[in-house]
């Protein structure tokens, strides 16, 4: 396969899902954030269960929206059982909707080198946090978790 013109390509980024709307809600604001930083104009977020938009449901958009090869990006941190069983076989059965269409389910997040960043930068913010010298992140907004805790 030669490679799809950026314009032609969806990507879904896919985490697990969660009954916790807060979480899902996550995941839509990194679709947003990934969609700012790609030249693909076509980014949507699915939940591998739980929750909606689907995997079916998001390339169905993709699809729509004009799509001619579909990313599947999950949005693991390591390879296990989701991404080498569970997204490939969600993955078929949305394509398999749409005949023609070519998909790839990429890598999980794994050891890319900015991963270390990140763990750096997060370590870092909390650590400023309970400093005083930061707000809460977003993960901990509101929650009373970023706290130092003893015995």
């Amino acid at each position: 396969m030669t490679s799809p013109r950026p314009e032609a390509i969806g990507l879904i980024v896919v985490d697990h899902g969660s009954r916790r709307a807060e979480s899902n809600a996550m995941l839509e604001e990194m679709a947003g954030m990934v969609a700012g930083v790609v030249p693909y104009p076509i980014v949507e977020p699915a939940h591998m269960e739980l929750a909606e938009p689907s995997i079916q449901s998001a390339f169905d958009t993709c699809v729509a929206r004009g799509a001619t090869t579909v990313v599947i990006s999950p949005y693991f941190l390591l390879p296990g059982k989701h991404w080498d069983e569970d997204i490939p076989h969600l993955a078929a059965e949305a394509a398999s909707r749409h005949p023609g269409v070519p998909y790839l389910v990429a890598a999980p997040l794994g050891l890319h080198p900015l991963m270390a960043q990140a763990v750096a930068a997060r370590v870092g913010h909390c650590l400023s946090h309970v400093a005083g010298d930061a707000g809460e992140c977003e993960a901990c907004a509101g929650t009373g978790r970023c706290a130092v805790q003893t015995a």
